[in-house]
């Protein structure tokens, strides 16, 4: 049983990450460079808020309970605001970049769009934070143990992978809402990318029990998803365009000759294929 939960619980969480990042990044040596280095990016705002939070439980000297929770939700306050920090110091490097390969190129256009550096960047910190909120839970539910028996919630491991699975693909949609905003000089965009960044990571602190955080954590996800395809060029044309009969064929098409070869599979991936689609053609 602890096998099934192990990777059942692998899939929910890391399944579409995945997906995204074979068929949208992988074939791509240039996206799969910005999709590391975003992924470095959000490491160090990680090591620079843990080193912070060590050294504030190191002179408090972990005696008060109540005080060791306020220091914990100061510690990841306060990791939400420097990832931030860091995802704008991410887009500026970018920006730099992708100036010098629109220089170095005989059209004097970049390779790569705004919009498709905002996606691939975006999911570089979605994979990373995802990985090491799960690893360590992924490992406990090998055993021994058996999770619920002295009270807590049986549901602890697949509410944590569906908590993860929401944090990537919401770190996805608001790296390409917090590019936008930037290219724009709308700052109010990239106060609210942070201000509900605070408020998801927040949820857990807001309700004890670890269900109630997914109906808020999944409505924000999707209101961020439908933000993220509209601000990147989507239209409903484009979700029409998808949905059509032609698109679903070329897409299963694309997929299939790449993994399979001559194989044909009558599905084609669902999650979130209009954002991506649209970062694809800008």
């Amino acid at each position: 049983m602890t096998v099934a939960v192990f990777f059942g619980c692998t899939f929910i969480a890391f399944g579409p990450a995945f997906a995204l990042f074979i068929f949208t990044i992988a074939r791509d040596p240039l996206r799969v460079i910005i999709l590391i280095a975003g992924a470095f990016f959000w490491l160090l705002s990680l090591l620079l808020s843990s080193l912070v939070w060590f050294i504030a439980m190191k002179a408090t000297g972990g005696q008060d309970y109540q005080l060791q929770r306020g220091l914990l939700i100061f510690g990841v306050m306060f990791s939400v605001i420097l990832q931030e920090v860091f995802r704008f110091a991410y887009y500026k490097l970018l920006r730099k970049a992708n100036e010098g390969l629109a220089a170095l190129s005989e059209d004097e256009h970049s390779p790569i769009s705004v919009q498709q550096m905002a996606y691939v960047a975006g999911l570089g910190f979605g994979i990373m934070s995802g990985a090491f909120s799960m690893i360590n839970i992924l490992s406990d539910s090998l055993g021994p143990g058996t999770v619920g028996i002295h009270g807590d919630s049986q549901y602890y491991f697949i509410t944590s992978a569906f908590m993860t699975l929401a944090v990537t693909l919401l770190h996805t949609f608001w790296g390409v809402l917090f590019f936008d905003g930037c290219e724009r000089r709308r700052w109010w965009v990239i106060v609210l990318v942070v201000a509900l960044h605070l408020l998801v990571s927040g949820l857990t602190f807001l309700n004890p029990f670890y269900e109630g955080s997914l109906p808020p954590a999944y409505i924000i996800m999707v209101v961020m998803g439908i933000c993220a395809f509209f601000s990147s060029g989507g239209s409903l044309q484009n979700i029409l365009h998808v949905l059509s009969c032609k698109s679903r064929s070329y897409i299963c098409s694309t997929v299939t000759q790449y993994i399979f070869g001559q194989f044909y599979f009558k599905w084609t991936v669902a999650i979130i294929g209009c954002i991506v689609c649209v970062c694809e053609n800008s």
